[in-house]
């Protein structure tokens, strides 16, 4: 019987896509369980609902680590009015608050409950 060889031991692509997200559903498990849960959203002050995403505040791609808790569709009106790097030159969420289409975005969501979702739109190129 011929020995087998080294690709023959390699585990299936889709057998390393299991373990990756079982890792990852590790982690965000973790930051779920963090002592001091986050109260409100980084971005609207809204209460976070039960399904919670966590914002760079700089781009990864930048050179950034710091995130901020987010509701989803607070996580993707930034993305959609801002390129990664005017995330990078704001560097915080507090002068992103002034534009107006994340002004005009905070007071649309301000009374919705906490897990409220829509699709969002992108920002039209001018």
């Amino acid at each position: 019987m011929p020995a087998l060889g080294a690709a023959a031991r390699l585990p299936i692509s889709g057998a390393m896509g299991r373990v990756k997200r079982k890792a990852g559903l590790a982690a965000a498990a973790v930051l779920a369980a963090r002592e001091e849960a986050p109260a409100a959203c980084a971005l609207c002050a809204r209460p976070l609902g039960t399904r919670t995403e966590w914002h760079h505040v700089v781009p990864r791609s930048e050179g950034g680590t710091e995130t901020v808790p987010v509701h989803p569709i607070c996580h993707r009106a930034l993305h959609a009015a801002f390129s990664n790097a005017e995330l990078a030159r704001a560097g915080s969420l507090v002068p992103l608050r002034d534009h107006p289409d994340i002004e005009r975005f905070c007071a649309f969501v301000a009374n919705k409950p906490p897990d409220f979702h829509v699709p969002t739109r992108r920002r039209r190129k001018d």
